[in-house]
């Protein structure tokens, strides 16, 4: 008998899911272990498998639709069975790739009652829906939806859009000639300043994603419940700089291409080494101190992932070589941009690293990441006079700023851990044994 796949609950405090991407299509074989769609839960976006053997009969929920745990995403029919037959008794789909019938609702069908509304009073309506009714300049609130709930979904605003070409299309050309055009008086054309342009935003309202409701309550409590100070040290650059140079002069051949992030992880995590409270959290009544040293790194999702932050784990930094620290890093990072990252990839970081020198900023500060001691924020790497051995000079500083729990560190530990930081980044072949 055909295979019900529902959304499935993937974090302990998950409630709903978003399917983010569909990773089969209706009539694709599917095995146990496969992974057929990427989920977005609260936390992280994840891969879901399927436990059995058979084809896709019929995508319930399209990408894009954020449902309850449980509720049927997908049907999937066993080997022998009709496809037909059981995509014909599934749930319908609400994504209105199939083209809309006008003989199943007319189009221009007056509405029974207003659409359903959120408890903050928006009509309730997908993201997509909402994103295509902007395009082509359709209210929201004057659609009937059919999707879960009344909701309004893609294929309700792909009807309204229809019904419109299809109005227009009935008035025939001769006629609309034969509409008298009104004169249109001439006016001056005037250059559009940068003040108008900006007056001409269209005002609206984002949605926001489970994982970016996630991160502003975290940073918020993070903000509100741990004592920040923060501590900048300047680094002489010239050095580090040469040698990646040289390595990457080398290893070209290889494919290899380290960044001056690579080197950072591996310092920071050589440098806790000798001031073991970094690799510390608070735990009220006593400072639980970590054995592995893990360098999380804060990496920015783009817009099409709701935007934000998210911090991926470089695990045993500590014992991994510049190499394998670039090729993890990389690996992460597209991840997180592209298909989103597992909740053991975001997690277990022992301390963390924000690198905002790769867009030009030149000194910021950081926001601890729980349970984590300390953050240290990066910024670039500037090329300036600078005094060398009492002479000046032309030379390469970077700015970096450590945002600590002063619950765990005070400023004498982290004077020192800095120091040892300086060292060991101005001294890079230290980091290559």
């Amino acid at each position: 008998m055909s295979i019900e796949i529902t959304m499935p609950r993937l974090s302990d405090t998950m409630e709903r899911g978003t399917i983010i991407k569909w990773n089969v299509k209706e009539g694709d074989a599917v095995s146990a272990g496969d992974n057929v769609a990427d989920i977005e839960t609260d936390k992280a976006t994840m891969e879901m498998q399927v436990y059995d053997d058979g084809h896709v009969a019929r995508i319930v929920v399209p990408e894009g639709e954020t449902v309850d745990v449980g509720t049927v995403i997908a049907i999937v029919a066993e080997d022998g069975e009709d496809l037909d037959d059981i995509a014909a008794s599934a749930p319908t789909r609400t994504d209105g790739s199939d083209e809309p019938d006008p003989s199943d609702e007319p189009a221009a069908a007056p509405r029974q009652a207003p659409p359903p509304a959120d408890g903050d009073g928006r009509v309730k309506a997908t993201s997509v829906a909402r994103r295509l009714a902007e395009e082509h300049e359709i209210d929201v609130s004057t659609l009937q939806g059919s999707g879960p709930g009344g909701r309004i979904v893609k294929r309700d605003v792909l009807r309204a859009v229809e019904a419109g070409n299809e109005t227009a299309a009935a008035v025939p050309p001769a006629a609309r000639a034969a509409v008298p055009a009104t004169p249109i008086p001439t006016t001056p054309v005037v250059e559009t300043t940068a003040i108008e342009a900006a007056q001409a935003l269209r005002p609206g309202t984002v949605p926001l994603t489970g994982i970016r409701q996630t991160i502003a309550r975290r940073l918020v409590e993070a903000k509100a419940t741990i004592p920040h100070y923060q501590v900048t040290v300047t680094f002489a650059m010239d050095s580090l700089l040469s040698l990646r140079t040289t390595l990457n002069d080398q290893l070209v051949e290889q494919g290899v291409k380290l960044s001056v992030n690579d080197f950072l992880v591996r310092a920071c995590a050589l440098a806790i080494h000798q001031h073991p409270e970094f690799n510390a959290s608070w735990g009220g009544d006593h400072l639980e101190i970590h054995g592995d040293v893990n360098i999380g790194l804060a990496i920015a999702l783009p817009p099409a992932r709701g935007g934000g932050l998210v911090v991926a784990t470089v695990r045993q930094a500590d014992s991994k070589s510049l190499r394998a620290i670039s090729h993890e890093s990389k690996r992460l990072a597209e991840k997180a941009r592209t298909r989103g990252l597992t909740l053991d990839e975001m997690a277990d970081s022992t301390f963390t690293i924000s690198n905002l020198g790769m867009f030009g900023v030149e000194h910021f500060t950081a926001i601890i990441n729980p349970p984590n001691s300390a953050i240290l924020a990066v910024g670039a790497a500037l090329q300036k006079p600078v005094v060398r051995d009492g002479e000046l000079t032309i030379g390469w500083e970077m700015a970096a700023t450590l945002s600590l729990d002063h619950r765990i560190i005070d400023g004498a530990s982290a004077a020192r851990y800095l120091a040892t930081l300086k060292q060991l980044i101005e001294n890079p072949a230290t980091l290559l044994v």
